[in-house]
């Protein structure tokens, strides 16, 4: 395997955080097109069903397993999502926030999406009714929420029980909505693990159903890949291996999960050379020359592919894979034609 990279001092500042989640330096970056309404996601389920879990491995970078030392949660957890300037609620799951000892415009308004969390090693049926109770209740005051279903904790199922599992859940909430004159609720099934890359890529899909300008995202990537021969183009958010988009092609896991180590990668060589963007006025031209500079990274022979990053701002970077043989020779045309997309999609960001 080959590494190549590109403005190495550059490329090592990418998605640099402090310990409050704030990007260091003086960076300004544009939301993911929201506008002025600014929505939150729920997550929500049984108690011990994982969503702690989940939200601490994709969010704070937490070994999974660690996880097994976490107290439950008592209090409404928050996690800020500042590429897409939107906040994430870990709700605990012993209270009933429709029994009318809260307010429910407090929990509920200006909610994009749920993810309710089943454990599927766990007896399901009180979660699955609690969930499609919610859902009713919810439908006639908030019919705009989007809910997702988590089927959770699958990596230890064999493969049939597993896929039992999974039509067994489907089925059952497919039942009880309908019994309740919910015909096609906009419910997506997602089985997921803290142990393997499910529980990114299902977080990638749903965050993408809360992207309004996700149909532009994808026209844009479909065009970069077509003229740059990538076999599956994203937008990834480094720090948490969530990707925005994606261009249209089918996608399969092995390929984000190869894009996903190479993050890994790229950011633990962040930790040890980092380069600060916020030079201060007495640093010399080459210095400010060097942090402003875009970060690129280029893996070759990574199990047949070529993988190529490239920095959007200080949270987002581009990433293609590409299994041309002469990727190297066409670099030069690869790097002018993803540099009109990063331009092209910053206008389109900075006009939300």
């Amino acid at each position: 395997m080959k590494v190549q990279k590109e403005h190495s001092q550059a490329s090592m500042s990418m998605g640099q955080i402090d310990s409050a989640g704030e990007p260091n330096g003086d960076v300004r970056y544009p939301p993911m097109g929201f506008g002025k309404q600014k929505p939150k996601m729920l997550l929500m389920g049984a108690r011990s069903s994982g969503k702690s879990s989940i939200s601490n491995v994709v969010f704070r970078k937490m070994a999974p397993h660690d996880t097994l030392f976490l107290e439950a949660t008592t209090a409404i957890n928050k996690q800020v999502m500042p590429f897409m300037d939107f906040q994430i609620w870990d709700l605990p799951g012993q209270i009933d926030y429709l029994s009318g000892s809260f307010s429910v415009s407090s929990i509920f308004s200006n909610v994009g999406g749920i993810i309710w969390v089943i454990d599927a090693q766990d007896n399901y049926m009180e979660p699955i009714g609690r969930f499609t109770d919610t859902v009713v209740q919810l439908t006639d005051l908030y019919p705009e929420i989007k809910y997702s279903v988590f089927i959770h904790k699958t990596d230890s199922l064999t493969e049939d029980y597993r896929e039992d599992t999974i039509r067994d859940v489907m089925q059952k909430i497919s039942d009880e909505l309908f019994d309740n004159g919910l015909e096609n609720p906009p419910v997506n099934y997602y089985p997921t693990s803290i142990y393997d890359h499910t529980i990114f890529e299902a977080f990638s899909k749903v965050i993408q159903g809360l992207v309004p300008q996700l149909p532009t995202y994808e026209t844009l990537l479909d065009t970069v890949a077509a003229t740059c021969r990538f076999q599956k183009v994203y937008i990834f958010d480094v720090m948490s291996k969530v990707y925005i988009a994606s261009d249209t092609k089918p996608s399969d896991l092995s390929t984000y999960e190869l894009c996903s180590d190479f993050i890994n990668a790229i950011m633990d060589i962040s930790d040890i050379y980092g380069w600060r963007r916020n030079q201060p006025s007495d640093s010399s031209a080459r210095d400010k020359d060097i942090a402003a500079q875009t970060a690129e990274a280029i893996v070759c022979g990574a199990k047949g592919y070529t993988v190529y990053l490239r920095e959007l701002n200080v949270f987002l970077a581009f990433i293609g894979v590409s299994n041309e043989a002469n990727f190297e020779k066409e670099k030069a045309m690869v790097d002018y034609n993803v540099q009109m997309f990063q331009d092209t999609l910053l206008r389109v960001l900075d006009r939300g």
